[in-house]
């Protein structure tokens, strides 16, 4: 009789094949690459302001909330940056989660359940996706930014109550959802608009305050928010942002807040520093989309000249898929994972390193380096990334 996980070896074969086997790779204390994959993008995550309130917090409560939530896992720091939270990005009132991954969990099965109909945008984040299955409610996927199969789908439906989900700031391309238009949707058809700011918190809008704030969406009644703590506030956690009820009943009936431990001390008071950093210098947000504008031109040019020119590039063109500049995330796509992850390799090996997206993070035929763009980036640096992408994009074999 076979080994009932003999099957493991198959699948980890079939993925090696296919060019989308997936390791581990631990950075070291005094790793000198060039980061453009990972999202810090206000460049926090070590400064001293955001380590001290860390640390601060990890004296004055300890290393851990030592319970959920609803138990012994909140303190006066967590209402502090509910509270702050709400006041920069406009809402009604806030609730930490401990992950942005456990708050789209949350609010989106909180929201819906049994007799409730949820649209979802086709590249909703994986946590988007996954509260859709857990939600238990009927779920329509309509293509990315598609008003139109939004509105169809809403009219079309006959149950009671409504969720429209999608992501601000997409976080595989940095195309920005058309938020006035799915809102008015909404509106008009009695649903409630949740999105993802992940990837809009500390770059989109005025003074980073989100996509939301931007378009002039920001407190409205029928609209509900999430962020994570992880990004440009360089830390760890998610929070849920919008009206009051809302937040009172994810408090009542949300699972991933009533039965998950409290986010650690240290996490929430990181965070706190870390907004009040933006909140003083809201010249970090402009900088990351100037970095990222700075960025898109490099890309672009090592795309066009590079073997693609041949056609790829041109095709890249046609498809609006060359890099564009408007938040923090920028694509270079290549087609192949093979090829996608060998030359993220190859960058990484001459001093930068890029995110390598492949199926299933992305369609299939679409496979990708992604960078992000980092305010604190120096000149030298960019001048070393154009560099380095001219070489390794003119050795690319599509």
């Amino acid at each position: 009789m076979a080994h009932p996980l003999d099957w493991l070896h198959d699948n980890a074969e079939r993925r090696r094949s296919e060019g989308l086997r997936r390791s581990l790779r631990p950075r070291t204390l005094h790793a000198d690459a060039i980061d453009l994959a990972g999202n810090d993008y206000l460049g926090l995550s070590r400064d001293k302001r955001v380590v001290d309130g860390a640390v601060e917090a990890l004296r004055a409560w300890g290393a851990g909330s030592t319970g959920s939530r609803l138990v012994t896992g909140s303190t006066a720091l967590h209402a502090t940056l509910e509270e702050e939270l709400a006041a920069f990005c406009g809402a009604e009132a806030a609730l930490v989660f401990s992950s942005g991954y456990t708050a789209n969990l949350g609010v989106v099965t909180a929201l819906s359940g049994r007799g409730a109909l949820v649209v979802s945008d086709a590249r909703s984040h994986a946590s988007l996706v996954d509260a859709c299955r857990l939600s238990r409610a009927r779920v329509v996927v309509t293509p990315r930014a598609d008003v139109a199969a939004v509105d169809a789908a809403l009219a079309a439906r006959t149950e009671e109550r409504a969720l429209v989900v999608t992501d601000g700031v997409d976080s595989i391309d940095g195309g920005i959802a058309p938020l006035r238009e799915l809102h008015a949707v909404c509106r008009a058809r009695g649903a409630v608009l949740v999105v993802d700011e992940a990837h809009a918190l500390g770059v989109c809008g005025p003074d980073g305050r989100g996509v939301l704030v931007e378009a002039g969406l920001a407190g409205a009644d029928d609209v509900v928010a999430t962020v994570t703590l992880s990004k440009s506030l360089g830390g760890q956690g998610g929070a849920v942002l919008g009206p009051r009820a809302v937040v009172e009943h994810l408090v009542d009936t949300a699972r991933t807040f009533i039965f998950d431990t409290g986010l650690a001390p240290a996490s929430v008071g990181g965070a706190l520093a870390a907004l009040r950093v933006l909140r003083e210098e809201p010249d970090r947000a402009a900088a990351v989309l100037r970095v990222s504008a700075e960025l898109a031109a490099i890309t672009a040019a090592a795309l066009t000249s590079s073997q693609l020119v041949g056609g790829r590039a041109r095709q890249l063109t046609l498809e609006g898929q060359l890099p564009r500049t408007g938040s923090a995330v920028l694509p270079v796509v290549l087609g192949s994972p093979v090829v996608a992850f060998e030359a993220a390799g190859r960058c990484l090996e001459r001093g930068v390193r890029v995110g390598c997206f492949r199926p299933p993070s992305v369609p299939e035929g679409t496979s990708r380096l992604r960078l992000t763009a980092r305010a604190d980036l120096t000149a030298a640096e960019l001048g070393r990334v154009r560099e380095v992408l001219h070489e390794v994009l003119a050795e690319v074999r599509p």
